[in-house]
């Protein structure tokens, strides 16, 4: 495996408040059951407006946002979705609809459009037991996300995004998704790779305060799989099997562990038959800062026509040493100056990994932070905050052992 060392690359800016996304979650109720999901499904659990409002207050008053998240569950289940993007809207934030898809509507798009729906980001994947779609690969499930895809820029002016949990046995598809997303970058503006992380019992174990904890009850300890430690960096590898040329820009790194990968974010160039080259640390760099510098807040979505804009782009190669070759490989041939150059984000996701000495390595600096009793809390470990009221503990099972000699 190729080594990505994180000095290299950019480290985002992004912190506890002062971030590009905040997470809302407004149901827990869904319409799937996704092998990968960390979230209960809650039928009689959507929030009013009232207690979204409260939600939105506290984000407001300990975080900056460009993007609130809208989340869950299934957000487009709760009957009151529009209201809430407009809420959303209405704070000067970009609303982004996390969604399954299968209850978006050509009707509801355009509603949600007239709230002020900035982007949609789709989650399809094989283990989630979609009716109609159950025996499908990654690669067949391209057809059902170039429908969303079609959909959103059939409408016009939304940004289009799309997740895919990465299993062991779906590492395969990898480059094949990319290829998919290539051939669509005109419609396409994100993708993204999350790692599937679950509870392992077999090196820790599970503590609240001096009590041991039966994690079994919580849903995201289902279905473990053999491997749950699938790194950013073998995805990297998987995809330059393809994209040889395939290079990051930019990271989060862990909060135990500061060479490590959480969100590995790339930026390639290219049209819709070639792609001719990446975004570099510096470019990044300059976008982040120049966007707070305008507007007080670092940058997530942006809109579908800044994405067609990739010429504009390569005019930071003067800082930038990849998109100075981008520039150069772009221009071998003059008549490409008639076709766009368009910009596709592609992001890397390894949630939280447990050390040996039983850390837990968390996001650090991470943008799905959720509200809960009025706090900020990791919205991928939620509950845990429902069960117990906190995150619990890990432990090696062998210190374990010993503190319970010990009578610790």
């Amino acid at each position: 495996m190729n080594t990505l060392h994180h000095l290299d690359y950019y480290r985002l800016p992004w912190n506890l408040s002062d971030n590009i996304i905040s997470w809302l979650e407004p149901t827990a109720k869904c319409n799937l059951a996704c092998l990968g999901c960390y979230r209960k499904n809650e039928i009689n659990s959507h929030k009013t407006l009232h207690e979204i409002k409260e939600e939105l207050d506290v984000f407001m008053h300990y975080r900056k946002s460009d993007s609130i998240s809208i989340a869950g569950g299934e957000p487009l289940l709760h009957p009151q979705i529009v209201e809430i993007v407009k809420m959303v809207a209405d704070l000067g934030c970009k609303p982004i609809v996390n969604t399954n898809g299968i209850a978006l509507t050509k009707g509801l798009l355009h509603e949600l459009k007239l709230a002020g729906v900035y982007g949609f980001t789709f989650h399809i994947d094989s283990k989630q037991n979609r009716p109609g779609w159950k025996q499908a690969d990654e690669v067949e499930l391209n057809e059902l996300r170039y429908k969303y895809a079609r959909m959103l820029a059939d409408e016009g002016g939304i940004s289009c995004s799309f997740n895919s949990t990465v299993y062991e046995d779906t590492l395969i598809h990898i480059p094949d998704m990319m290829k998919w997303a290539h051939k669509n970058i005109d419609i396409v503006n994100v993708m993204v790779f999350i790692i599937y992380r679950a509870v392992d019992n077999r090196d820790v174990d599970w503590y609240l305060g001096p009590k041991k904890i039966n994690m079994g009850e919580l849903v995201y300890n289902e279905d473990v799989p053999d491997r749950v430690d699938i790194m950013a960096d073998e995805v990297v590898d998987i995809i330059r099997k393809t994209y040889p040329d395939f290079d990051p820009c930019a990271y989060l790194n862990g909060s135990e562990k500061a060479d490590s990968f959480k969100w590995l974010l790339s930026g390639r160039l290219g049209t819709k038959s070639r792609i001719f080259g990446y975004m570099g640390s510096k470019a990044m760099e300059i976008v982040q800062t120049g966007y707070h510098l305008m507007y007080g807040k670092y940058l997530s979505y942006t809109r579908p026509k800044m994405n067609r804009k990739g010429r504009s782009m390569l005019l930071m190669g003067l800082f930038d040493r990849k998109l100075r070759k981008t520039f150069f490989k772009y221009i071998k041939n003059p008549f490409r100056i008639f076709s766009k150059l368009y910009y596709q984000s592609i992001m890397i996701i390894q949630p939280v990994d447990f050390l040996e000495d039983g850390r837990q390595s968390m996001c650090d600096g991470c943008p799905d932070m959720t509200v809960w009793n009025g706090k900020l809390v990791y919205s991928c470990r939620m509950e845990e905050q429902l069960k117990y009221g906190y995150n619990i503990k890990t432990y090696p099972k062998n210190l374990a052992k010993e503190l319970e000699k010990l009578g610790v």
